[in-house]
């Protein structure tokens, strides 16, 4: 059930795991139905929502998951990465600690980390860390390979993530995340300046034109649901110091949401945000801006608060974690020009 909060890495192309030629006997049948029967370790909730994000194929074909398979249909089940053990190498790397007990710990990852081992990034992850420190650590059925995780936040993005010790755990901050009940925060500078603040209720998948992207879907035809609550922290005229509440957990969640906006992430590359977006295009002010993007060379968004109930005591726990380095400094930077320009 917590699949949407562990989203796939986005990638240029999908590689197959399962091919299944339909049997000319087999009567009509509705496809999440059929694979749940012939897949191993999955829930109907997972095939569910790899049919939405485009993984699961009928005859070449992106299909619903109410579609009804027909005798001789080609179905081919696809992921960002290929089949691979899903045995994880512990490695001796440092974690950021903040709160620890038994049951549970909350780590703030750096900028740069994936957090678990994925196509193109198998060691060096916060999964491989974990794995490291911590023996034994729970998975959710259908997650092998990515020990402790409820949620997860892209590579490039700095902040707060709670892991789970053990089996009750992993599942009761399985069901909040479900049930949208945990608070996270996020801080990010976007370009220009978005109204004080708002609500984004739209629709985000997988892109149609480019799989590695996220896109949102305002006719609410096609994507996933999706809701943002934003609010402006501090209008720096050519950018903004956003704060952002997640009701739900897709992926790329915030910078879709955002370049639907029209507010990009700054030098967000894979959302349009490492341009010149606001402002002139005069040789001292684009110099300036690439100066800013290289002072924060990544989106700058940052998991800046999380609260949720404990599993075992049933206390309500929120921590908050500063701003790193880099993203302090393209702040002061910004607070400096508009203040001298």
């Amino acid at each position: 059930m917590i699949e949407e909060e562990i989203p796939e890495e986005q990638d240029d192309e999908l590689f197959e795991h399962h091919r299944i030629v339909v049997d000319r006997k087999q009567a009509l049948l509705r496809i999440d139905k059929f694979l749940l029967a012939r897949l191993p370790n999955v829930t109907r909730t997972k095939i569910q929502s790899g049919i939405h994000d485009g993984f699961v194929m009928v005859n070449d074909k992106t299909i619903k998951p109410n579609y009804k398979i027909h005798p001789g249909d080609v179905i081919v089940v696809s992921f960002p990465e290929p089949p691979r053990d899903t045995e994880v190498v512990p490695e001796n790397i440092p974690l950021n600690i903040v709160y620890e007990d038994d049951h549970l710990l909350v780590v703030n990852k750096e900028a740069g980390m994936v957090v678990h081992p994925a196509y193109n990034n198998w060691t060096g992850t916060l999964v491989n860390a974990l794995t490291f420190h911590f023996q034994q650590l729970p998975n959710l059925p259908g997650n092998d390979g990515r020990p402790g995780l409820v949620h997860r936040i892209d590579k490039d993005t700095s902040g707060l993530l709670v892991i789970a010790k053990d089996e009750a755990t992993i599942n009761g901050l399985a069901k909040q995340f479900f049930d949208h009940s945990i608070e996270r925060r996020y801080w990010a500078l976007v370009w220009g300046v978005p109204p004080s603040e708002g609500t984004i209720n739209v629709n985000v998948g997988r892109s149609l034109k480019d799989r590695r992207i996220t896109a949102a879907f305002p006719a609410g035809d096609m994507g996933r649901s999706a809701i943002t609550h934003y609010k402006v922290m501090k209008d720096l005229r050519y950018v903004s110091l956003i704060e952002c509440k997640l009701e739900t957990g897709r992926t790329h969640q915030i910078r879709a949401h955002m370049k639907y906006l029209g507010h990009p992430l700054f030098n967000d590359a894979t959302y349009g945000g490492d341009e010149v977006l606001k402002g002139t295009t005069f040789s001292k002010y684009k110099q300036f801006v690439e100066n800013c993007f290289k002072t924060i060379p990544r989106q700058a968004l940052h998991a800046k608060s999380l609260g949720f109930i404990h599993p075992i005591t049933k206390q309500f726990l929120q921590f908050e974690s500063d701003l790193p380095q880099d993203f302090l400094d393209v702040l002061d930077k910004w607070d400096h020009y508009v203040k001298y320009n």
